[in-house]
């Protein structure tokens, strides 16, 4: 038996999060987005991703609030996606996702570390930086390719 789209029986933020994040493509589009991806074709070529459930995903995303069009070209109309301050706030759960695979489902190593700028340390456990040991912000970080790349 398939489970339903919707969860409107459960009384639970977990459940109700996951009506807007809950499918592989919408949080891959929200960490591509967290990587400087802001244009249609760039997520597209990225992700792999069919272009009509690239439209959907982003169409959803926009009307739950966690990324914005904004224009970037007049003939022909052309907009890019930028995370709005609701979007920047799935980076602690994304990355404690992102370190939950990489403990037991990266074996060669993480594919992708999330780097202090500026430092030589890593984002870990607890968002903070491997070396220095500051609490980190998804401004201050930025991917850099890992031993499992």
């Amino acid at each position: 038996m398939a489970l339903p789209r919707t969860y409107e029986s459960l009384d639970c933020s977990v459940a109700r999060a996951l009506e807007v994040i809950g499918d592989r493509w919408t949080l891959l589009v929200i960490r591509s987005a967290f990587q400087g991806v802001r244009r249609f074709d760039d997520f597209q070529e990225s992700l792999g991703i069919a272009r009509n459930v690239l439209a959907d995903r982003l169409t959803r995303l926009c009307d739950e609030g966690l990324l914005r069009r904004v224009p970037y070209q007049e003939r022909p109309e052309r907009y890019e996606y930028r995370l709005t301050r609701k979007g920047v706030e799935l980076w602690p759960a994304l990355v404690s996702l992102m370190l939950w695979g990489d403990r037991y489902y990266a074996p060669e190593g993480p594919p992708v570390l999330v780097s202090h700028k500026g430092c030589d340390g890593h984002v870990a456990d607890g968002l903070v930086c491997s070396s220095c040991g500051r609490a980190l912000e998804p401004h201050e970080v930025e991917p850099v390719p890992g031993p499992g790349a």
